[in-house]
Order: structure tokens, then sequence, then C-alpha cells
């Protein structure tokens, strides 16, 4: 009895991790698509120059007025005007698919955080939920600004009076900006139950509940 009692919780428990899993949101196929879906993809096109192909993209081609704004926001932070430059950017970017486990931007993003500079010690502390160790002043500011604006909903004065001084309003704005937009993409993804490419595991743990 005490066998066939624990078959069946381990069945229950793959049942659990299956349904958890499930890609809730696939991409619509092209026969199904409303002419406003339609637009949005080509009007993504023309926009990216390449294809409308995974999420966030096709989750939110759900709301076909979403999908323009939220590829401007997208390219915006891969321009020579952001003032946070790249490294900083795509740290800003990790710590907020970090705090929502979003592995989908992490898995795109640790690489392009690699690529501009930022060290494979700090991506892997990160990625353990943990302060890195050895940051360069830059990096700390926006360490503690993303953090206490992610886990508190606001920036201390002695945390803001740092970042003004490094990075000035803009920056500022940059940074709250970047949480914003990528908790806002990990939000919909983590609804959607958006997949990892295939073949690829997915690199961040679960923070305990």
């Amino acid at each position: 009895m005490m066998a066939r009692n624990f078959l069946l919780v381990a069945l229950a428990s793959l049942l659990i991790v299956s349904v958890k899993a499930q890609d809730r949101m696939p991409p619509i196929p092209a026969d199904k698509q409303t002419p406003a879906q339609k637009k949005a993809i080509a009007d993504y096109k023309d926009l990216r120059k390449a294809d409308l192909t995974g999420p966030p993209w096709t989750v939110l081609l759900r709301v076909p007025d979403l999908v323009v704004p939220s590829l401007q926001l997208r390219l915006h932070n891969q321009t020579a005007s952001n003032p946070l430059g790249p490294k900083l950017t795509e740290f800003a970017i990790l710590i907020a698919a970090r705090e929502w486990t979003n592995n989908f931007e992490w898995n795109a993003h640790a690489r392009a955080a690699a690529t501009a500079g930022l060290s494979a010690a700090i991506i892997a502390a990160v990625a353990d939920g943990r302060r890195p160790e050895r940051l360069a002043e830059d990096e700390e500011i926006i360490w503690d600004f993303c953090n206490e604006l992610l886990h508190n909903k606001s920036v201390s004065d002695p945390t803001y009076a740092r970042a003004l001084g490094k990075f000035g309003e803009a920056g500022i704005v940059e940074a709250a900006s970047l949480e914003g937009y990528y908790t806002y993409l990990s939000m919909v993804m983590n609804t959607a139950r958006s997949p990892l490419p295939a073949g690829v595991k997915p690199p961040l743990a679960s923070f305990p509940k």
C-alpha cells in the first residue's frame, strides 16, 4: 500500500510539473492571425529588420498595439544615446531577470552582458541571488539602485545622490525604466510560461518561497 501511495504521489508531481511547464501562449499560426496582428508583425519587421519570432513578442501579439511600443523601448536600450552604456544596461537587465526568475531574458542577456564587459563573477553572483564582490563604482551604484527599487519600491536618498552624481537625471530615468521594462516583459512571459529555446536548460533556480 505504501509503495502504491508513493507511486501515485510521484505521478501527481510529474503531472503538476508538466502542467506548470506548459506554454500557455505559443506562437499564433499565420492562418489564425487577425489583420491587426499581421500589421503588427509587418511593423515589427520594418523596425527591427528581422522576423517576429519567439517570446516576448509572440505573447504580446495577443494585444497587437503593444508590439511596436514595446519594441521601441527595446531598441532604445541598444542606442548610443543610452546614458548607462551597454555594460550597465545589461547589468540592470540581469538584475530584473533574476528578481523575476525569468530564464528567457536571462538566457539572452547573460551572453550580451559578458560581451559588453560585465565579468563572469558578477554574472554568476547575480544568478545566485548574491551581491557581487569587487564591483566597480558604477556597477555598485547600479546594483544598489536597482535592488532598492525592486525590493523597497523606492530608492534611498544616499543611493539616489550617488546615481545622480555618476549618471545624471537621464541615467536615473534610464535605470528605473530598465527595471520597469524588464519586469513588464518578465511578468508577461512568466504568466504565459514562455519556454526557453529548444535544448536550453533553465540557467536560474527559483528563489526559496
